[in-house]
């Protein structure tokens, strides 16, 4: 059950495990965002759209959803640690025939394949993070966690602009692609000699009823819609803001980089600051400040603001999302206790099926709405997300909690 907040004390510690998740997350989270910075040269490169180029953000996202069932399935069968480490793997590979790539289709297929990888990661780090983890400080250790990724998400997203401009779009995935190898073969030495509880033995049987569980929460329908909203209206704004800024006469990759780099940098400062304003506003709070911010710099965006502006609202807009964002992890983190991988891998499901639709619900509103209409609409829908999924959440248990 959600947990009282106490506040931080200076010899509060975690497993030196939480160490190894947060590099395992920093290792995925770099190729996640990298070709958004670029979007506008793989454009050119195919002779396509950048409505289409955008596509490949929402292909990624798409399978990202579609596998999480079956990873979080898989990772509670056979072992998180595991899976992470063949899913890093994966990734290199994947980032390696992306470079190689001599067709759009090509190009959206190692995407896909990346997404497949991806999806093994992120979600069961959390999972493994919430099994190490007691609950009462649970919501700091998933945000060091998240501080992984969120550096990878910074790197990813301002490196690629810069190498973007030196070597083009296919230099960025080829140094992704060993940078994944790399981490794949550092994560395995790592957990080899990390003290982890070994999967439990279970079976079909209790994966459906590890389901049910989910299922019978009252939080879960709240959890799993809010993130879903968040995912559509916020990253499915990203492979559209090089596109923004080249609207702008900004035609530098870097740039671009840049701007979307600082909503990392929000998120960076969200794991710095959330043991200390957790206890100050409470998770209600934390979360209508969350969505009010984000609907603040959404609507900020829409004024066509310099690229330094820019930057400056994309870092405020990342703080305030993973204020409503990290709450959500920690609900999810909470629907089951001993299909926990399973609820965490669901909670990825309806977050990427957001970014899924997110691009093609903003491509449609730019092309039939206009720039400012869309921004001004999903910053009234971030505000009502803040508003009334705050009230929704409530502490529950699991009813597979023991006492």
């Amino acid at each position: 059950m959600h947990q009282p907040v106490t506040k931080p004390s200076a010899d509060q510690k975690f497993p030196p495990a939480i160490n190894i998740i947060a590099l395992a997350g920093f290792s995925a989270a770099l190729s996640t965002r990298a070709l958004d910075p670029v979007l506008p040269h793989v454009a050119d490169d195919f002779a396509i759209s950048i409505t289409t180029a955008a596509s490949i953000a929402a292909g990624f996202a798409l399978i990202y959803a579609l596998v999480q069932p079956a990873i979080g399935a898989a990772a509670d069968l056979f072992g998180k640690a595991r899976l992470m480490t063949l899913c890093l793997a994966l990734l290199g590979v994947a980032c390696i025939l992306g470079a190689l790539a001599t067709s759009f289709s090509a190009l959206f297929a190692t995407r896909i394949l990346a997404g497949i990888a991806s999806g093994g990661v992120f979600p069961v780090a959390l999972g493994l993070t919430a099994d190490l983890v007691a609950p009462a400080k649970r919501q700091v250790a998933i945000g060091r966690t998240m501080a992984g990724s969120m550096t990878g998400n910074l790197l990813g997203a301002s490196a690629s602009g810069i190498i973007g401009d030196l070597i083009g779009w296919r230099g960025v995935l080829v140094i992704l692609g060993v940078l994944g190898l790399i981490a794949a073969v550092a994560v395995a030495a790592g957990f080899r000699g990390a003290a982890l509880t070994p999967p439990p033995k279970t079976d079909l049987k209790t994966l459906r009823q590890g389901y049910r569980t989910i299922f019978a929460n009252p939080n879960t329908r709240y959890c799993y819609s809010a993130v879903f909203i968040e995912g559509c209206c916020v990253l499915g704004l990203f492979p559209f803001i090089a596109a923004f800024l080249f609207d702008l006469g900004e035609k530098s990759l870097s740039i671009a980089g840049i701007v979307i780099a600082g909503f990392a940098v929000g998120g960076l400062l969200y794991t710095l600051t959330v043991a200390r304003i957790l206890p100050w506003l409470g998770v209600k709070s934390m979360m209508i400040a969350g969505g009010g911010i984000v609907a603040l710099q959404l609507g900020l965006l829409a004024f066509g603001l310099g690229w330094k502006l820019q930057f400056a609202s994309m870092l405020a807009m990342g703080w305030g999302f993973y204020m409503i964002h990290g709450c959500l992890q920690v609900f999810a983190s909470e629907l089951s206790i001993e299909a926990r991988a399973t609820a965490m891998s669901l909670h990825s499901f309806f977050f990427f099926m957001g970014q899924t639709v997110g691009p093609l619900a903003y491509g449609f509103g730019l092309a039939h709405a206009g720039k400012g209409p869309t921004l001004f609409a999903s910053a009234a829908i971030m505000l009502v997300l803040g508003l009334v999924w705050s009230q929704l959440l409530k502490p529950r248990a699991p009813s597979d909690a023991r006492a």
